[in-house]
């Protein structure tokens, strides 16, 4: 397991969540675009204005919300995060 203080390490060493991230359509740790990998699986581990915020199961999940199966919360489906998708947006 991670210690604490490796997992505030990792937090605080990230960069900015890009507009991909904050759509739901790649994962806020690793940055695997889930459009490219439609068999990984995707959890929600938080929540950014009214969209929802996406990590892989497992280790990214856990970095992310501190649990490695994220939030108790079904992602919403892959065309309605691309619907919402808005490259411009930082």
């Amino acid at each position: 397991m991670y210690s604490q203080d490796a997992i505030s390490g990792h937090r605080r060493g990230r960069p900015e969540p890009t507009s991909e991230m904050l759509a739901g359509l790649a994962c806020l740790i690793c940055g695997m675009d889930y459009r490219d990998a439609a068999d990984r699986e995707a959890v929600v581990v938080s929540h950014r204005g009214d969209g929802q915020q996406l990590a892989c199961r497992g280790t990214c999940a856990r970095l992310a919300s501190g649990s490695a199966t994220g939030l108790e919360e079904t992602p919403l489906p892959m065309t309605e995060r691309l619907r919402g998708h808005r490259p411009d947006r930082p």
